[in-house]
């Protein structure tokens, strides 16, 4: 069976809850009643609430625009972590000119979810499965976001709790599996090998531990199969502590420089949002809702996460193409 939870009102409730009752009763990775969302195809349009991320600077620094080139296609799957940072990651990505996302995300899903092999329920239906979007949308680049949900969440996780050492198995074997049906996939359709992207995960506020061992995971199988990790849960946590859970964090480089996205701004600094009071894991600003969709409003932690995924897939074709 799956399970769904609707994050309380308040913050302070979620955590006197969280000591009776337990993380994943509280802050479900995905508090929305429809299992899956929909799919998203090609390029998302521009943020709602007038709100898009601004585009990246051209080459090198210099003001001079790079010579138009054709985009590849990258594809970006996920749970509702990746539905609700896959508008600001397309526009990230479409604005190098280089790529041009096509997001299936699924609320609620992992990584076994996404395999053919799976012939159990599924929160991915058939024509979401990895190795079917590789053969249909012929992608040169793979990127997989996976915050680690258990069995409670999804039926493909059966007898799989967190922090248990089947728990981790489980991602491991799956990981190997998930990239060698991408790899088939590819084969079968006469296509060059896709570059996986495994994106690490943000500190978890209650299990730290767990959060660090799937990131080793996804890091391991990167260096295994000649891939690609990126960190972009690093820059959601304090510089000095890569898994303390913060709901704000000191303003980046970036955020100074845009000053929408430092949502507090002061002299020397200021801080920023990366999480709603009432919500320890989703980093949208606005809240969730029973619909499954893309972030509507500006939100700092979100935009994070999709310049660091942008910038390792981009300095990867950057080298790939040329």
């Amino acid at each position: 069976m799956t399970q769904r939870w609707v994050v309380p009102l308040l913050g302070v409730v979620a955590l006197a809850l969280v000591g009776a009752f337990g993380w994943s009763v509280v802050f479900a990775s995905d508090p929305m009643d429809t299992p899956s969302g929909p799919r998203t195809g090609v390029s998302p349009p521009a943020a709602g609430g007038g709100a898009p991320t601004p585009a990246p600077h051209t080459s090198a620094g210099h003001g001079a625009p790079e010579p138009r080139r054709r985009a590849v296609p990258a594809l970006y799957l996920g749970d509702s972590l990746a539905m609700e940072s896959g508008q600001a990651l397309a526009e990230r990505l479409g604005a190098t000119g280089r790529a041009k996302l096509h997001s299936a995300p699924h609320s609620g899903t992992t990584l076994c979810d996404y395999l053919t092999a799976w012939r159990g329920r599924s929160l991915v239906p058939d024509r979401d499965k990895a190795a079917t979007l590789v053969r249909t949308l012929r992608p040169r680049v793979v990127i997989l976001q996976f915050w680690g949900n258990a069995w409670g969440y999804t039926p493909c996780m059966a007898g799989a709790t967190h922090g248990t050492a089947g728990y981790y198995d489980r991602y491991a074997a799956d990981a190997r599996a998930l990239t060698d049906e991408i790899a088939a996939a590819a084969r079968a359709a006469g296509l060059a090998r896709p570059k996986i992207v495994w994106a690490s995960q943000a500190p978890d506020a209650f299990h730290p531990d767990r959060v660090r061992r799937v990131n080793a995971v996804y890091a391991a199988q990167a260096a295994a199969s000649g891939d690609l990790y990126a960190d972009a849960g690093r820059t959601l946590g304090p510089a000095d502590d890569r898994y303390r859970w913060a709901r704000q964090l000191p303003c980046d480089a970036y955020e100074r420089a845009h000053p929408a996205y430092c949502t507090h701004p002061a002299p020397g600094g200021g801080t920023t949002d990366l999480h709603r009071v009432d919500d320890a894991l989703h980093f949208c600003l606005a809240p969730t809702t029973t619909t499954p969709r893309a972030c509507p409003v500006r939100s700092p932690g979100i935009g994070r996460f999709a310049r660091a995924v942008a910038a390792t897939v981009d300095g990867w074709l950057r080298g790939a193409t040329g």
